[in-house]
């Protein structure tokens, strides 16, 4: 790919509302105040980097609880902020947000994250991703108290499948995930411990394939990501975390002509559970976060949705798994 296309497309990913982002801080060393924080972090050879919003409730000696929210592929954290709208929620309840940046051969644009087989420039150059997040964690945790017990992982799309290697490779820091849009790609599956999950996924999202399969190439490329079918991969945790067989099916909510089902396997092994929300209607979006998608970006993604707030449901969700003790 040519250095050209790659600018252009990464001018299309800002008119998309993906990729853009203003730094509203500045890159911070010492101890974090309420706001966002763009911070550099040396790791692996490379100049990583993430930005943090700490809400005002957060900046207290008590330890917070902390949720990394992981961008989708050829976003950057301050897209992924804007995206998902996770800042409002983490000012109501009191959590920090951590959006980590991917890597890629622009500074800050067209990023991805090496999650098993996917995706793009992380992959390609085997990135360790899991490491640079849990040195991420550490980084926050030197400037702001953090419960260690508290600590849980989301993300969009290819976000979503870093948010499901995490929980995989690094399930004794993480206590439990939420992906969003976003299957599971690992290599190879062997948690250390259940882990709670809970999954977000639109039946008629055009690019993450509900039933998997190949997607859309990416916008001016041939590039085409092989998705695993959602339910395949809800069946894959419901039998490590030891989940009962047969769900609850809870009544269907709808709005705008688009519903949202919640599906849930409880109880599992160690108080887990795992939980699938199939929405309809909707495309490659997060439930409940930016709405005023242009006609661009609802050409590629399909429509957005607010039948459920994806931020609410999965706070409540985390706020009941934090890590065992001792875990």
């Amino acid at each position: 790919m040519t250095k050209t296309l790659l600018t252009v497309l990464a001018a299309a990913l800002v008119v998309l509302g993906l990729a853009a982002g203003s730094s509203r801080g500045a890159r911070d060393a010492g101890p974090l105040t309420a706001g966002d924080h763009d911070i550099v972090l040396p790791f692996g050879g490379r100049a990583r980097s993430y930005r943090v919003f700490v809400p005002t409730s957060a900046t207290g000696g008590r330890p917070h609880p902390v949720v990394v929210n992981f961008h989708g592929g050829g976003s950057n954290a301050a897209g992924e902020e804007r995206f998902s709208e996770m800042d409002h929620a983490a000012s109501r309840y009191g959590f920090v947000v951590v959006y980590p940046n991917g890597t890629g051969v622009l500074p800050n644009a067209l990023l991805t994250w090496n999650a098993g087989t996917c995706c793009g420039y992380a992959k390609a150059h085997d990135v360790d991703d899991v490491g640079f997040t849990l040195a991420v964690i550490d980084d926050v945790a030197r400037r702001l108290p953090v419960d260690r017990r508290r600590v849980y992982a989301t993300g969009m799309s290819n976000g979503a499948m870093m948010a499901y290697r995490l929980a995989v490779d690094a399930s004794m820091r993480i206590a439990a995930i939420a992906p969003v849009a976003g299957g599971m790609v690992v290599q190879s599956f062997a948690p250390a411990r259940p882990v709670p999950v809970m999954h977000f996924h639109s039946l008629d999202d055009p690019r993450a394939l509900y039933k998997g399969g190949l997607g859309p190439p990416f916008p001016g490329t041939n590039t085409r990501v092989l998705h695993p079918p959602v339910e395949r991969v809800i069946a894959d945790w419901v039998r490590f975390d030891g989940c009962v067989a047969v769900p609850q099916v809870r009544p269907t909510i709808s709005s705008g002509g688009k519903t949202a089902t919640e599906i849930v396997y409880a109880p599992c092994r160690q108080g887990t559970e795992v939980v699938l929300w199939r929405l309809t209607g909707s495309g490659h979006v997060w439930p409940g976060g930016q709405q005023n998608l242009g006609p661009l970006a609802r050409r590629l993604l399909g429509q957005p949705t607010n039948v459920v707030d994806a931020n609410e449901l999965m706070w409540r969700f985390f706020q009941r798994h934090p890590l065992p003790a001792g875990g």
